[in-house]
Formats: C-alpha cells, structure tokens, sequence
C-alpha cells in the first residue's frame, strides 16, 4: 500500500485542497483510476474538480469546503465524534497500533533496492511502475508488512536527487556482525560514515553507513530478531513537548530517555512495545537548536489504527494539525488520515481492517 500524502512531483505536504501545479484553479488530491494489483497508489495524481466532476457541481462539501463524494458522506460523519481527555486516553489504550512503514524518496530505485538487498541483507516485497502518474515505488523489509516494518521508497521520474535536510537523522538495523556488513558495504562501494566500534555508552558496537541517496543506517550489534528494523531517527525542538504529543496523541510508550552531554543531545525512544521487538521511534534534541530544514526527501511514518476518526479526534484534543481529514479514500473503501507533530513531522494513520484486505 502506498501510503503518500505527498505527490510524486510537489515537494510540499498536500492537503485535501490546495492550488494545482498545473493550473490557478482549485485542486484536490484523488487516487488514480484503482487497479488491484497495484496496492492502492494512493494520492499520486492531482486534478480539478471540474476534472473529478466532469464538469458537475460536486454532490456533497464539508464543512471547510471540501468535496465528498455522495458515498462517503456517510462515512465522513463518523469524524463528528466528541472526546474529552478521559475517552480519548481509553481510546487509546485500547487501540491496536503499529508502525507500518516510513516513506521516502530516491533517485535511482534500481540502484537502491539494490544497495538495500546486497548490502543491508533486506527482501523486495513489492514494486510496481505507474508510467501514468510518473513514478515507480518498491517495498523492502525484514518479513511480511502483516507483521514487520517496511522502507517504501519512491522514484518520481526525472528527480534523481533530493534534499535530506537537517531534521532527518538516520534508521537503525540490527546485525549479526556489524563488522562483517560494513566490509560487505566497502566491497559493493558504499561510504562508512562511521567504522565500528563499541558505542560512546558503552553499548554495542555501532557503525554507520549511507545508502545511495545519502540517508544514513546505523548498524547495531545485536543477536536474532524478528525485527531487525530497529528505529527510525529524527531531531526535535523541544523534546519533553515531542514525549508528551506521542504519548498522549499516539499512545506511545517512552521506553526510555537519556541525555548525552558529550554528544549535546538528549534521546527519547518511542514506540508502541519493546525495542527487541518493534521498530521504534528515536527523537533527538540537540542542545539549542529548535528547529530544523526537512528537506524533500524523506515523506512520513504509517501507523496502523483500529479507527481513524478517533484517531483524528484524540490527535486534534492533544494539540496536533491534521493535515488530511479521516475518511476513505474517492473510490477506494481504505480509510486514512494524515497529522504533523509539533516539529512538522507527518504521520499517517491507516485503517487496520482495510490496510490487511489490501495486502490479501
């Protein structure tokens, strides 16, 4: 499933309406006539509404003027729920969350699936080249996206470099023999930011590397794992206010925090169960610094939700922008919604029940 909010050829976030690239009038954000084998290529087309409509009125807006189709009205109206601070917290516990993948841009896809498969020992689920919409995408992993954390990576056509920026950190990997994989990445040609060694906190030995298009893979030293997508990094401005919206707004656990004056950093570890288990979220706040370029390269976290109106609701009750109201997808029954952290870092939830059926 490809889970962007972000169109292949803008390098800003999307929202439901916004000006369309192409023309001064108003465009919104629509998926691409659905073929089910291509796993929902989801927000990859943006086109007027005269377009949508074929020149008709639309049946439906909401409230902010935005257009629903008649058969989403329904559903939309779910999004109407009230929560205060005590249902939404219940809600919460109670919600069925993971982390499903993190989406980013590449500039040669071969090249990357490549460098992911030979040298960071990954499996290619799934890919697919939509010529239509100008972009190709693939799914690289440790096991199946029912169960494990995956890389989307996207190659828009033409775009073989991106800005990563400074807010980006890097994603961590579990290894046998950090060693032996860093001498793997010299012999395929790949650059060692940093040679193994034992950590600074007198953890286990840590190396890192760059893949292709210049984000960073910190290797890990650590014995077998069911998943060995460890983390994904990002830095932060203020990290006690970043703890308190992902507990309260995304129900993570702070599995622990720890300050390193040598570094000028202080870490948060996030996440929805244990890190020998789950694939976590690491914030990082450098001393003095509040903010940070983002770049265009990297996009967002997927997050799996039992209900995506709650979801909206408990996010927007604890202080978070939603960026894309709940609801199904025109023409697709895959319900999601989209929100920034207060950082500016994007999130999409997405239906469990319909994230499954989509990969039957």
């Amino acid at each position: 499933m490809a889970l962007q909010i972000f169109s292949p050829k803008i390098q800003q976030p999307l929202k439901s309406i916004f000006p369309s690239p192409t023309n001064n009038g108003c465009g919104i954000i629509v998926p691409s006539a659905y073929n089910s084998s291509r796993r929902l290529a989801l927000f990859q087309l943006v086109i007027t509404q005269s377009q949508l409509f074929n020149g008709k009125a639309p049946e439906s807006l909401s409230a902010e003027g935005k257009v629903i189709e008649s058969g989403m009205v329904a559903e939309l109206a779910q999004s109407n729920i009230a929560l205060n601070d005590e249902t939404a917290s219940e809600w919460i516990k109670k919600d069925k969350r993971r982390m499903l993948h993190v989406v980013y841009r590449v500039g040669n896809l071969d090249k990357t699936i490549k460098f992911y498969r030979e040298c960071l020992g990954m499996k290619l689920l799934r890919q697919r080249d939509i010529p239509e919409e100008g972009y190709s995408n693939a799914f690289l992993g440790y096991g199946p996206e029912e169960s494990n954390f995956s890389v989307e990576l996207t190659y828009n056509y033409g775009v073989d470099k991106y800005d990563i920026g400074t807010g980006f950190g890097h994603f961590g990997i579990a290894v046998d023999d950090v060693a032996k994989m860093v001498d793997l990445v010299k012999a395929k040609g790949g650059k060692i930011v940093q040679e193994p060694g034992p950590a600074k906190d007198g953890g286990p030995i840590v190396s890192l590397v760059e893949d292709p298009d210049g984000y960073n893979f910190e290797l890990l030293e650590r014995g077998p794992t069911l998943e060995p997508f460890r983390q994904v990094m990002l830095r932060v401005g203020d990290l006690d206010q970043s703890i308190n919206f992902y507990k309260k707004a995304f129900g993570m656990e702070l599995l622990r925090k720890r300050d390193n004056p040598d570094n000028k950093n202080t870490i948060a570890i996030m996440g929805y169960g244990p890190e020998d288990k789950n694939t976590v979220l690491e914030l990082t706040y450098m001393y003095g610094v509040k903010s940070y370029d983002k770049g265009n390269g990297y996009a967002q976290i997927a997050v799996g939700t039992d209900d995506v109106y709650k979801t909206a609701e408990a996010i927007k009750l604890y202080g978070g922008e939603i960026v894309l109201e709940p609801g199904p997808l025109p023409g697709i029954n895959t319900k999601i919604m989209a929100c920034i952290d207060p950082d500016g870092w994007k999130t999409v939830f997405v239906d469990n029940a319909d994230f499954m059926k989509e990969l039957e």
